[in-house]
């Protein structure tokens, strides 16, 4: 008999994207969903009953918290006088276990599992899948795992659960936390994000003077896509000389000479300490 899995927020945003996958799966789940909304959700559109918190965790040797960062830490030490030995408790996101957050239970096991989300090279047939950007549903996509604490041989299991929740999988990276957290908020967040968001701002102010907005989104977004196809390697390219020669001038008028740093511990606890 499969194991039993406790999922908390299963009706939530993360929480109701695991439950429709692990429906697929000989997983055993009691669903734990604190809100109205979300048990209503899920008892239209999956026909799922929620259960007490007691009831979840009786007999669970799985308990996974779809939850929010900023909860994690209540709600595990919370639930964790109820958990037997040996549970395995896993969070979709490194931030709480990096931080501290998860009780000090060296009986339990610690795993994090995060998904990496479908890469923007997508040549799917599957229109769904093309138009799959968040994962989870149609479109491949990578993830990351850690075993934060507890024997080897629980990975498989957190591994194999992961693989369930954030189907279809591409490929499946085993990391540290700290290799995690290095990846968000620091690659993910505080850099790709930030500079997203740049670049957006970038293409309202070329509208703001007078380019139509369409052609500066079609301008902007086509860069977008040959550039990162010759920056990641996706193709055989090389830039112009022109180009590099607005990347030589271009990168010290936009970025601070220390932005490295972003990735020093120090500064990716802090990140972190925001964040939980």
């Amino acid at each position: 008999m499969k194991e039993k899995i406790a999922l908390f927020g299963a009706g939530g945003k993360m929480g109701f994207r695991l439950t429709s996958n692990l429906l697929k799966s000989d997983y055993r789940v009691a669903h734990v969903e604190v809100s109205e909304g979300g048990r209503k959700r899920l008892k239209d559109e999956l026909q799922i009953e929620c259960v007490s918190i007691d009831d979840a965790l009786e007999g669970a040797d799985v308990v996974i918290l779809a939850v929010p960062d900023t909860l994690i830490g209540k709600l595990s030490h919370d639930i964790s006088p109820k958990m037997k030995a040996g549970t395995m408790v896993m969070t979709l996101d490194a931030a709480a276990p990096f931080a501290g957050h998860l009780p000090e239970r060296p009986d339990l096991v610690y795993f994090v599992a995060h998904p990496c989300h479908p890469i923007i090279f997508n040549n799917d047939d599957d229109p769904r899948a093309r138009r799959d950007f968040f994962g989870g549903a149609f479109a491949k996509q990578s993830i990351t795992s850690a075993l934060m604490q507890g024997p080897e041989s629980a990975f498989d299991l957190g591994e194999d659960i992961a693989k369930v929740i954030y189907a279809p999988i591409l490929r499946s990276h085993r990391l540290t936390v700290e290799q995690m957290a290095l990846l968000e908020p620091g690659l993910s967040e505080t850099v790709c994000a930030t500079l997203l968001q740049v670049m957006r701002e970038a293409m309202d102010e070329t509208v703001k003077r007078g380019v139509p907005k369409d052609a500066a989104r079609d301008f902007l977004l086509g860069h977008m896509n040959i550039l990162s196809a010759v920056i990641f390697n996706e193709i055989p390219g090389a830039f112009s000389d022109a180009c590099n020669k607005a990347i030589q001038f271009g990168k010290p008028r936009l970025m601070r000479d220390d932005w490295i740093h972003v990735f020093d511990r120090g500064e990716i606890s802090e990140s972190i300490r925001r964040i939980t």
